[in-house]
């Protein structure tokens, strides 16, 4: 990863590139920490803190601390993950989204400016739910219309502002833009993570104590990264033969290739949906004010990650189950909408392509499909695994900390990623400089 970052330095491109996607990162981490004009950010704070506790720290990690100082940026990133996952359900619902799904590059465009306003739309609607909620606890001190536009008005923006950013490192920087701001708001929370847990494990004790701590902490952050970078680095290598074709009075082809599939198909993606799938309800509850009793409030407790593997309460883990199966559920939905057997196999078909021992057409399909649902199966338990090892230690353990299981992932899957996109750039500039 060093030398890849080293050589990419080299190059005035990529340096450009590199250096433009940090300025855009030092705008979203200012913009974090820039209060809303009229509003006691501290208060604010004082009050989330109180009423929401351990429940929202993927949230706080996925906005980089400014959802609970209510920040400028407060939304960030979260209502465009959102839209984006609504839009890829409903690709499924409504034939004319499908449609544009499979118009190659026209198609994504108008899909990326759909997910856009539905951005929006999320933006003002969280905006307006927060703006009410604060009022009517008591928490904003002038509470009328003019402070519930000031405060929608000013995270709408921010929202769309954090969207529009990411949109530009995608095109001008290295690549990857939301993910990449995703990813630095993660990091962001890590130090104060890390002094918590130094708190909580460390100090005060012996140094036989210490060095236990230490060495449990550093083995589960380290496998963790470790058994994320194996899953995504892991494919299924399909051979395929190409016949002979008779061009003049020459015969031409012939070549065997391979067809790779990776075994974590959709990357971080299935973590995602899912996390904050089950976020949502209990940003719904807090919000609204509502604390409800009986079965409803035991179910708003299980979706509650902080409460899942807590040996006091082992029922409220049955949310942890839910998320596992949300994972594999959209793990299989993702890879459906991404990777299709037809097309593959006509492409093959038309290339004059075969798989040894598997005749063109519909056999082709129907292996292709089962190899995928094998393969993505293995993924999918890989990625529950994985997001499984820091969630167990934290409800045992009472870790509470704002990164785990998801955000490890996240940060794994984002700079594997982005370093495959600087070398892909890498590579693509080597190629123009030895045509030239």
């Amino acid at each position: 990863m060093f030398e890849t970052l080293r050589n990419a330095l080299k190059v005035k491109d990529i340096r450009k590139r590199l250096l433009f996607t940090l300025f855009i990162l030092l705008i979203c981490r200012f913009g974090s920490q820039f209060p809303i004009p009229g509003i006691d950010a501290a208060k604010i704070s004082q009050y989330l803190n109180s009423l929401l506790g351990d429940s929202f720290n993927l949230l706080n990690s996925f906005t980089g601390g400014s959802f609970t100082s209510m920040s400028l940026f407060a939304l960030n990133v979260t209502p465009y993950i959102t839209s984006s996952i609504i839009i890829q359900l409903l690709t499924i619902a409504i034939p004319a989204l499908e449609e544009m799904q499979r118009d190659g590059e026209d198609g994504r465009k108008k899909i990326n400016n759909i997910t856009r306003f539905v951005t929006l739309a999320l933006s003002v609607l969280e905006g307006t739910g927060m703006a009410i909620g604060f009022g009517r606890s008591g928490v904003l001190a002038n509470y009328n219309a003019l402070t519930v536009v000031e405060m929608v008005v000013c995270l709408t923006a921010g929202s769309v502002f954090v969207m529009w950013l990411g949109e530009q490192i995608t095109e001008k920087g290295i690549g990857n833009g939301i993910s990449i701001i995703l990813l630095i708001n993660i990091v962001s929370r890590m130090p104060s993570d890390f002094y918590s847990l130094y708190q909580k494990f460390m100090e005060g004790k012996h140094i036989g104590g210490i060095v236990i701590a230490l060495a449990v902490i550093v083995f589960v952050i380290v496998g963790t990264i470790a058994l994320t970078i194996l899953l995504n680095d892991a494919e299924r290598k399909i051979p395929v033969q190409y016949s002979k074709k008779l061009q003049g009075r020459k015969q031409v082809g012939g070549q065997s290739s391979v067809l790779p599939i990776k075994v974590n198909t959709a990357n971080v993606i299935p973590v995602i949906f899912a996390s904050s799938l089950l976020q949502f309800p209990g940003v719904i509850r807090q919000l609204v004010g509502a604390n409800p009793s009986g079965i409803a409030g035991k179910i708003f407790d299980a979706l509650n990650q902080s409460n899942w593997c807590d040996p006091e309460n082992p029922g409220r883990s049955i949310g942890l189950v839910i998320y596992l199966l949300l994972v594999v559920l959209f793990a299989y939905f993702y890879t459906s909408i991404t990777f299709n057997p037809m097309e593959i196999a006509n492409n093959m078909k038309k290339q004059g392509g075969f798989i040894p021992g598997i005749r063109p057409g519909k056999p082709t399909i129907e292996y292709l499909t089962n190899i995928t649902n094998y393969i993505i199966f293995i993924g999918a338990i890989g990625l529950c695994i994985i997001a499984v090892i820091p969630i167990f230690f934290n409800g045992y353990f009472g870790a509470h900390v704002s990164f785990g299981g998801t955000s490890i992932i996240i940060i794994s899957g984002v700079v594997l990623e982005t370093i495959k996109q600087i070398e892909s750039q890498m590579l693509v500039r080597h190629y123009s400089g030895f045509l030239s």
